[in-house]
């Protein structure tokens, strides 16, 4: 058995739906990264992971920096863990995932198999035991709403840099705890 850890990026210097669609960490943000590098380097261990896996979205890979800065490895880029893919018909992005956030993973229509997205965030957190994978708060909720057996798109409100723990144990995953959640409604 092995833990794999779900690390929210740190707070980004915009939000979804601004002008920038791939913003770094803000202030904030930066010194979230610090604290989830030092909360993963104080695990036991037995219990710390090993590697470090990242969303190719700026504000990931900024939040994974001091870990894998202390680690002295590489970061495993990984494009099935990135941000929930907006359909490609276009509109207000912001709008979209406003209703996506309060919908039910079989509801969401469009052009892109929503399923099967869902689908592949687990299988490709499921294939790295022993890592940091740092992912974002839809990413997360589409791996812990399976591990539920809950098909809301929205079970929790992971907030910037919280870590949510599961355990691997043979392909499977099993949900430990959840991250801290966020203080208030806004993402």
């Amino acid at each position: 058995m092995s833990r794999i850890y779900l690390v929210r990026h740190g707070r980004p210097s915009a939000v979804w739906g601004d002008a920038d669609h791939d913003p770094g960490l803000d202030l904030q943000g930066q010194a979230q990264a610090v604290l989830a590098a030092k909360a993963l380097l104080a695990l036991p261990l037995d219990e710390r992971p090993i590697k470090a896996v990242s969303s190719p979205m700026r504000r990931c890979r900024e939040t994974a920096r001091p870990f894998v800065q202390a680690l002295g490895s590489e970061l495993e880029i990984a494009d099935a863990v990135s941000e929930i893919p907006t359909p490609r018909t276009g509109g207000d992005r912001s709008a979209w995932l406003g209703r996506v956030l309060g919908g039910r993973w079989p509801d969401i229509t469009g052009d892109i198999d929503y399923g099967a997205w869902r689908a592949a965030v687990l299988a490709a957190v499921t294939e790295r035991p022993g890592a940091a994978v740092f992912t974002h708060f839809v990413a997360i909720n589409a791996i812990v709403s399976q591990l539920m057996g809950i098909n809301d798109v929205t079970v929790f409100r992971p907030g910037h840099a919280s870590i949510t723990v599961l355990e691997a144990d043979c392909g499977e995953l099993r949900l430990i705890s959840r991250g801290a959640e966020a203080a208030t409604g806004v993402l």
